[in-house]
């Protein structure tokens, strides 16, 4: 099965107003690659499309959406509601096992393996509310362990965690790499860009550069985005460009 991920003049809107447009690529099975651009460039809405939560869309996108595991930003998660490490690993499982099906002691022991592999073993009862935001990644990094996925999206996952739990992470993702799967990384941190990820994606709503990132990450390709965002109008509708 090919878990590759194609764009073909993909826009993206949230109601009338563009996030994303005129997107055409592709993201080859096994490929990692980060995502990076000024605020508001539509980095996240682009992950989300990808992971079929996203409806505003025009033109194609190909993607294994049963294949995929997504890695939301951790602050836009509630960790308000009593629920447990453990548990919120758990959910990993639940996209094989169903909402309705008794874990088996099997399965149970999986998260139980991902939560000491992050770091965090012992910790399967602590509520996720009393953790500090490095403890909450690991977790959600545990939860993607679970899962599984030959396919991973993740949306700025070394934002606001202390420098340890960042490398540990980092060293998660190359071995998955390793692996074979495809990843795809939000991420702000441009040095990490380029020690760690072999190809980016610079966007600003419309790509300025996609490949390899010592070509992509250049100044001038980095002053175009940081232009064309000065130009954006928060106003204004989605781009109908004519397709012919």
């Amino acid at each position: 099965m090919s878990y590759e991920i194609s764009l073909s003049d993909l826009t993206l809107t949230h109601g009338r107003r563009a996030a994303v447009h005129h997107c055409s690529g592709r993201f080859a099975p096994g490929s990692l690659t980060a995502i990076v651009g000024p605020n508001g460039a539509g980095k996240s809405t682009l992950l989300r499309a990808i992971a079929g939560l996203h409806s505003g869309m025009e033109g194609r996108l190909q993607a294994p959406r049963a294949q995929i595991a997504l890695l939301p930003q951790a602050a836009a998660l509630d960790r308000q509601f009593p629920i447990s490490c453990l548990d919120v690993v758990l959910f990993g499982h639940w996209a094989r096992a169903g909402a309705f099906r008794a874990l088996s002691r099997g399965e149970k022991q999986a998260a139980r393996d991902a939560l000491a592999a992050v770091g965090l073993e012992g910790f399967e009862a602590r509520l996720v509310g009393s953790l500090s935001v490095g403890q909450f990644q690991r977790v959600l990094f545990a939860r993607l362990l679970v899962q599984d996925a030959p396919v991973i999206l993740l949306d700025e996952p070394f934002n606001a965690v202390d420098a340890r739990t960042a490398q540990d992470l980092v060293r998660l993702v190359k071995r998955w790499h390793g692996e074979g799967r495809t990843i795809l990384a939000v991420l702000h941190d441009l040095e990490l860009v380029r020690a760690e990820f072999p190809e980016t994606l610079l966007l600003a709503r419309e790509p300025v550069a996609w490949g390899p990132t010592a070509e992509v990450l250049t100044a001038a390709n980095r002053m175009k985005a940081r232009m064309m965002a000065e130009a954006w109008d928060a106003e204004a509708e989605a781009c109908l460009r004519d397709a012919a």
